[in-house]
């Protein structure tokens, strides 16, 4: 019999995540469509009913994505018809930042302590960090002491931290503790969710290894966890940085990262789920920078709103465009300037495009563990490299065919076709390795200074680029000017 292959076994998994995600768009677009047909009823008696029943019979993970595309004042009436209070947490959980700031006009505080009672320490920072300071000091004072000191011990972390995606409910236990005594223990806090390890501690409450929840079921229940226990090979601090346990995470596949402090105790563990939600944050950041804003998108935000958040790297492209209008104005009545403005697109097109080329490159390498801050040398050799030959072949056939098209009177360029061809020739060459250089370096400059190395491909990089390939452009076609003067 044969067995498929690690290749067919990808293939298989890639083509049935694809399945499952064209699933959940047909869900959520079908979703949405009822709910605009409800909403769309002429009589407030219709829009009950068919909310209620939609409400009912959808989950509410589902109804909590599909509502972002209702009016802010629609959300609501979607939330009150959910069946029950647990129906309501999970939709609260699921939804965006907007919804909930709209639902939480529209609910009292006493409905926020109810959901927030129901909710994981973890999950409730993030949900509450939508409400307003005053209303959430009255909420956090109107909750069970321990579960609000739980909420505001995690809300002293940076947003971007550990300690920020970390829980801090959890099952640890001395490493004489038996097997019985911890299933025991498991069954009387059904609340906390967190069963996939759990974390023995030595004589000092260090953290010294944990047990995975099947040692749990097929061993004795009267031997000692310390003989079943596997030891901790990756743990990190409260202060380390999101994309690091990111990057733990997804390379190890730790279902459990322990957060502990500098004398080593266990405060807290950060989930695989919680992984994956700083994955999707931090792909949408991503994208954002290179895209050259920080908008998140809402279509009810206020057009004046998402102006200011794209306007500030417009205006980094707007400089950079006058200072090339700048010295093509001065170096206008230059004999060799005449044909020069002909070839400025051409020149910060290739440039700009071989430099995205080569920070792509380089940020998805460092992304993917490929490239690191120690291999800096051979990648920038092999990409300059490979600037150099894009740049020599592309300069001598685009030179080529001006200086023909020259030649044969096509162009009418009004310049020796060998200095014209020669000019464009090497201006490509130079762009593109001034590109390079850019594309190279720029990702491991911002990845030093621990800023996203995506960056480098935003609007502050192509800017500087265009630039400096327009100038370098200028520099070359004076120098050929003198050489065949």
């Amino acid at each position: 019999m044969e067995t498929p292959t690690d290749n067919e076994n990808t293939e298989h998994d890639d083509h049935l995540g694809n399945i499952l995600e064209f699933k959940t768009t047909q869900i959520e677009d079908a979703l949405n469509e009822k709910l605009e047909q409800a909403f769309h009823n002429q009589t407030s008696q219709i829009i009950l009913h068919d909310i209620v029943k939609i409400a009912i019979e959808h989950d509410p993970i589902d109804l909590a994505h599909a509502v972002t595309r209702l009016p802010p004042s629609s959300r609501i009436i979607v939330y009150d018809n959910l069946p029950d209070i647990n129906a309501k947490i999970i939709f609260m959980i699921n939804t965006g930042n907007n919804t909930r700031s709209a639902i939480f006009r529209q609910i009292d505080d006493q409905e926020i302590k109810r959901l927030i009672e129901g909710m994981p320490a973890d999950e409730a920072v993030w949900v509450l960090d939508d409400l307003s300071d005053r209303r959430l000091k009255r909420v956090l004072d109107s909750l069970d002491p321990k579960k609000a000191s739980r909420i505001r011990e995690l809300q002293q972390h940076d947003r971007h931290s550990a300690g920020r995606l970390m829980t801090n409910e959890f099952f640890a236990f001395p490493m004489t503790t038996t097997i019985g005594e911890v299933a025991s223990q498991v069954r009387d806090n059904p609340g906390i969710e967190l069963t996939g390890r759990i974390f023995v501690l030595n004589a000092d409450g260090e953290v010294a290894g944990f047990v995975p929840e099947r040692n749990l079921i097929v061993n004795p229940h009267y031997l000692p966890i310390r003989q079943v226990m596997r030891p901790i090979l990756h743990k990190v601090t409260a202060h380390t940085s999101r994309d690091e346990v990111v990057d733990l995470i997804e390379r190890y596949n730790i279902s459990g990262l322990p957060v502990v402090d500098e004398a080593d105790h266990l405060i807290g563990v950060i989930s695989y789920e919680d992984a994956v939600e700083a994955m999707k944050d931090i792909a949408d950041e991503t994208i954002a920078n290179i895209a050259g804003t920080a908008e998140d998108y809402d279509e009810q935000e206020q057009l004046w709103k998402r102006f200011l958040w794209r306007a500030p790297w417009l205006v980094v492209t707007l400089c950079a465009g006058l200072i090339t209008a700048t010295a093509m104005s001065h170096f206008r009545d230059r004999l060799w300037f005449v044909f020069v403005p002909f070839f400025v697109p051409l020149i910060a097109g290739m440039s700009g495009n071989v430099g995205i080329q080569c920070s792509t490159i380089l940020v998805r390498g460092m992304s993917t563990g490929t490239f690191s801050l120690g291999s800096i040398r051979e990648a920038a050799r092999q990409e300059l490299s490979m600037g150099l030959l894009i740049g020599s072949i592309f300069g001598i056939a685009c030179g080529t065919v001006v200086a023909v098209l020259n030649y044969m009177g096509m162009e009418q360029l009004g310049s020796d076709p060998l200095a014209l061809g020669t000019t464009v020739s090497f201006g490509v060459l130079g762009a593109c390795l001034v590109a390079t250089m850019l594309g190279t370096f720029t990702p491991f400059f911002f990845a030093r200074f621990r800023i996203d190395p995506a960056v480098a491909s935003g609007p502050l990089v192509t800017a500087f680029n265009d630039v400096l390939s327009t100038l370098t452009f200028f520099l070359v076609a004076r120098t050929v000017y003198i050489f065949f003067s």
